[in-house]
């Protein structure tokens, strides 16, 4: 589904993935390892020789407990992001000066009830909620408010097309949590 493209030098690589469900509203998980809240999309390092794409499904499964989703749109390219100065030195071993990451936007094929943030360990997020994907964007650590704003360019037109065409037809959205 992607290219085999490496990452830019210096960064790390990772795969994040969009998930929309059939309101049209995306997973958004609370971090717990931030202050002031901050949420954000299952994202998470590639290992070596995994495909971008299983990497995002296993960040999926990782960080909601499931996997009930079905890749419908890949971004072309890598998305990257510095790390602020204070943190780069602290995080993985000061080896990298961010993340570069592949982006997968997939369909929720699932209930509520299949979603699970406790799986990890530890967990990634204390709480999830459905929003709109243009809100993530502004709930994000400044840092990585280009890539998500770059996300919403790259998404937001499929998840609607997906979401009138859907078996369900359109729906008002509605926040859940």
């Amino acid at each position: 589904m992607t290219e085999a493209v490496p990452p830019p030098e210096g960064y790390r690589p990772c795969a994040g993935i969009v998930l929309f469900n059939r309101d049209g509203l995306v997973f958004a998980g609370r971090r717990t390892d931030t202050k002031p809240a901050a949420w954000q999309f299952p994202q998470g390092g590639i290992h070596p020789g995994e495909a971008p794409e299983m990497a995002a499904l296993r960040e999926l499964a990782e960080e909601t407990g499931t996997d009930r989703a079905r890749i419908v749109q890949a971004m072309d390219g890598w998305l990257t992001y510095d790390l602020p100065g204070d943190l780069g030195p602290r995080m993985w071993g000061g080896r990298y000066r961010g993340q570069a990451q592949k982006w997968f936007l997939a369909r929720f094929a699932g209930e509520d009830g299949d979603i699970d943030i406790g799986v990890g360990n530890p967990p990634e997020f204390d709480a999830w909620r459905w929003m709109r994907l243009a809100d993530v964007a502004a709930q994000i650590v400044p840092f990585k408010r280009d890539v998500y704003a770059a996300l919403v360019t790259a998404f937001t037109n499929r998840i609607a097309r997906e979401t009138v065409s859907g078996s369900n037809g359109p729906r008002a959205p509605a926040s859940t949590s």
